[in-house]
């Protein structure tokens, strides 16, 4: 069983930062792809980030150079520290871990940029 709780949203001015958190229980999480993805009002969930166990990233166009992911194993935390906010960043933001073709999901964090 995994289980995934969010942290850190909230409302930030354009330019502005926030850092999400993650934290994950379960024996699978220091070996699983871990990552975030949000969805906006009227649209799709969508990528954002996503690490691997090894520490690979991959990243959507639209957040390269303002997002970073990591994460801490120990912890088995994954981290979204997001700069230079833009309003189009306004969603739900949703932890994810995947595992052997499984996902599992958080409830979500609001975050809200103003222009």
């Amino acid at each position: 069983q995994v289980q995934l709780v969010e942290s850190g949203g909230g409302l930030v001015q354009a330019g502005g930062s926030l850092r999400l958190s993650c934290v994950a229980s379960g024996s699978i999480i220091s070996i699983s792809t871990m990552g975030w993805y949000r969805q906006a009002p009227g649209k799709q969930r969508e990528l954002v980030a996503t690490i691997t166990s090894s520490g690979s990233t991959n990243y959507a166009d639209s957040v390269k150079g303002r997002f970073t992911i990591s994460r801490d194993n120990v912890q088995n935390t994954v981290y979204l520290q997001m700069n230079s906010l833009k309003p189009e960043d306004t969603a739900v933001y949703y932890c994810n871990v995947h595992l052997y073709a499984q996902d599992w999901w958080g409830q979500g964090t609001q975050v809200t940029v103003s222009s």
